[in-house]
């Protein structure tokens, strides 16, 4: 086995987002259907180690850096929300908030059936539905030992984290070709037309230029830290009570607070494009380090029922996305973009649902409104939701049964 350090893990993390974009750059069929740098990149290099594992050499990565990168990302999404934008998108949160709900009703509803119709325990179809796939890894633990010390189902936590594992894959592969596919139905704002085009904003386009200076840049690395700091003495505070939320959150409220307040009082107004240049670096560096240290191996270990399901559930999702999200949110453009976010967190993450959309917009232009509904809706009320979701299909009879 070879182990990475801190410092080896962090240099193969930035060969692996070099060599995401030397592909997306040089094969047309990645650059085509929008696939994210981070996932092209981190896909091959998770290919390698399973390759070589089949030789018996085992490499592993110190992921230690993965949760502060992460929660970095969700402070930058913080300080980049102001109340004024938050009001102008309250309609259209609202309504991507129902279309995210009725994605977890499906997603159990088919889990459920399928399980069922292939003669398995109906806990197995919940854990292959919402749990693990709008969940994620983390839910998928939390959920995986609940069943497996209150309903005795073996192997509950392992088949949690290769489910999870394989949402987090799919999700970051199959955004970009939806909204390549929609994008095809409507007008690109800029394009045949002599309005203006609209200037992107935050993480819409992170490689467009921006001028930074060293003082501002660390003005804004100050305010990402005590998002942070403050954000963990938060959750430090909640845990165990009724309003505990994940740690994320907490950071992201933390940021909105620092954002907003500080502009009230007129001490001082948020630099976006520090912000943006800092959280792409953290959003990049996150998925390239979750994606390279990818345990394929875990999916092998899925028998083919539960493959069955979840390759059934990806369909879906895609469907979903664009029959009923991309209506919902209005057939325009801004409703590809949220509709490639949708796929990106209703099987991964929210940090894949971003990365979906920056692909997406990175070939066809800003859209600001995706950038400001999905961080709100998959860092605030996907979590909530999804729980209220869960325990409300725990109470059918055949689950009460057990």
């Amino acid at each position: 086995m070879i182990q990475f350090d801190f410092y080896g893990t962090l240099v193969a993390a930035s060969l692996v987002l070099l060599l995401g974009r030397g592909l997306v750059t040089r094969i047309a069929f990645l650059r085509n259907y929008n696939i994210p740098e981070p996932v092209a990149g981190g896909l091959v290099v998770a290919l390698v180690l399973l390759l070589l594992r089949t030789l018996d050499i085992e490499i592993r990565f110190d992921t230690s850096l993965q949760t502060p990168l992460m929660l970095a990302f969700f402070a930058t999404i913080g300080l980049s929300a102001d109340f004024a934008s938050l009001r102008k998108g309250g309609r259209v949160v609202g309504i991507f908030v129902l279309a995210v709900t009725g994605l977890l009703v499906v997603q159990n509803a088919l889990g459920i059936g399928l399980a069922t119709a292939l003669g398995l325990d109906p806990l197995m179809g919940l854990l292959t539905g919402s749990i693990t796939l709008a969940g994620g890894h983390g839910t998928g633990a939390a959920w995986g030992a609940v069943f497996s010390e209150k309903y005795g189902l073996a192997s509950a936590s392992e088949l949690a984290i290769a489910s999870a594992t394989f949402g987090l894959v799919l999700g970051g592969l199959i955004g970009g070709p939806v909204a390549r596919l929609l994008i095809k139905r409507v007008q690109v704002p800029g394009c045949h037309s002599q309005e203006t085009p609209r200037l992107p904003k935050g993480f819409e386009q992170p490689n467009k230029e921006r001028s930074i200076t060293p003082f501002s840049f660390i003005e804004t690395l100050a305010l990402i830290a005590v998002s942070l700091l403050a954000g963990n003495l938060l959750n430090g505070l909640l845990h165990g009570t009724a309003f505990e939320l994940p740690t994320f959150v907490c950071v992201l409220f933390v940021g909105v607070v620092l954002r907003n307040g500080l502009s009230a009082l007129g001490l001082y107004q948020v630099f976006e494009r520090e912000v943006s240049v800092l959280g792409n670096v953290s959003l990049s560096l996150f998925l390239a380090i979750a994606l390279m240290s990818l345990k394929l191996w875990d999916l092998a270990a899925l028998a083919l029922p539960i493959f069955i399901i979840l390759a059934a559930q990806t369909l879906v999702m895609a469907l979903f996305a664009i029959f009923v999200t991309f209506r919902m949110m209005g057939r325009n453009y801004d409703a590809a973009v949220l509709a490639a976010g949708h796929c990106g967190f209703g099987l991964g993450a929210t940090p894949t649902a971003i990365a979906n959309m920056q692909a997406v917009t990175q070939r066809y232009g800003p859209s600001q409104i995706a950038f400001l509904v999905v961080p709100m809706v998959g860092a605030f009320f996907i979590d909530i939701i999804n729980v209220i979701v869960i325990k409300l299909y725990l109470v059918l009879p055949f689950f009460v049964a057990v």
